[in-house]
């Protein structure tokens, strides 16, 4: 069990940028960044004995500042999209940043993502980083002063815990996430179409051509969106199925069964005997199959290609401030978000 902590470089205005990496001395360690969150690598050891990376990135922080596809950041104050950039709250209209389209995107043109985090680390038979920020009363256009903590912890049964706290001295919306893309064959081992995946969920939210959800929870049976019975991740991603196409695979809302802290997925790959489970909180969860990675050099000197991963993004449904029927990602004022994540790794 330990932590290790070296310096990743500086921002524009000089503030330092330090990468943490935690191993729990069982065979799984994480780095993590104070910009972003992100968490740059994840290892994981296989059955035969070899570390395995099992997440997307990059080398250098120069790298993360473009802001290509979100790899592996902590996302907020809203993950995922809110139509126009516009919601209604305690009867005020509030207009937040245009990142998309016409859309608000993980938190609009700055989010969490892009911000360095303060932390504060414990060495223990857990080790953990806690990273912190506080978010000003308007910025992004989201109302209200919001205090952040996101812990990242290694537990003693080879998990990746989450645990995600904001109070905000007005209400808003609130809606993190982390945007980690998972290949458990290994970041550069090509596409996960033969990953198997199970999604404990019978109902998906179908998107309009902006990818926005139109409202509609529909069943999933007979649907490629039919995750109830494990399957390969690539059996239906170039399907015909309008849902598909028009994505070019999977960036599709699912609504999570049951409630409390509970089992929402699991994926495996069957060379190496990776299995990794995933436990929320949430209410939804965003499978993403890597569609439209921008092209270019990442981790390691890789060319990353289409469907070279998967996102599990726990959260509130996306727009959900526009539709009194889902889950309400509303926080009161004084009051308490907290949330976890979990992604157990079993090795068999």
């Amino acid at each position: 069990m330990s932590i290790t902590k070296t310096s990743f470089g500086e921002m524009s205005d000089g503030e330092k940028v330090y990468s943490y990496l935690l191993d729990n001395g069982n065979g799984l360690s994480a780095e993590i960044l104070t910009y972003g969150g992100i968490i740059k690598n994840l290892y994981v050891t296989d059955k035969k004995g070899k570390k395995t990376d099992v997440v997307l990135g990059r080398d250098t922080l120069e790298d993360y500042l473009k802001n290509d596809g979100y790899l592996g950041a902590l996302i907020g104050r809203h993950a995922n999209r809110i139509a126009r950039g516009q919601f209604e709250l305690g009867g005020e209209k509030y207009s937040v940043g245009i990142n998309e389209g016409h859309n608000s995107l993980h938190g609009g043109n700055v989010g969490f993502d892009q911000k360095v985090w303060s932390t504060k680390e414990k060495d223990a038979a857990e080790p953990s980083l806690e990273l912190s920020i506080v978010s000003k009363d308007g910025e992004e256009g989201f109302p209200g002063k919001l205090d952040v903590t996101v812990t990242y912890t290694l537990t003693k049964e080879n998990a990746l815990k989450i645990n995600y706290k904001a109070v905000s001295d007005k209400d808003t919306v609130v809606n993190m996430t982390n945007h980690s893309y998972f290949n458990l064959a290994g970041h550069a081992s090509g596409t996960i179409d033969n990953q198997i995946l199970q999604i404990n969920s019978g109902f998906y939210t179908p998107n309009d051509n902006e990818c926005m959800p139109t409202g509609e929870v529909l069943s999933v049976m007979g649907t490629p969106f039919d995750f109830r019975a494990p399957k390969p991740i690539g059996q239906d991603i170039n399907s015909d199925f309008e849902q598909i196409e028009m994505f070019g695979g999977y960036d599709h809302n699912f609504a999570i069964a049951g409630r409390g802290y509970r089992k929402a997925a699991a994926a495996k790959c069957l060379e190496n005997g990776i299995t990794m489970e995933v436990y929320t909180d949430k209410p939804a969860m965003q499978l993403y199959t890597s569609n439209a990675l921008p092209e270019g050099i990442y981790k390691g000197g890789e060319r990353y290609n289409i469907h070279q991963a998967f996102c599990l993004e726990t959260q509130y449904f996306p727009n959900a401030m526009a539709h009194s029927h889902y889950p309400s990602p509303i926080l009161k004022k004084d009051e308490e978000y907290n949330f976890t994540t979990e992604y157990r790794f079993i090795v068999k």
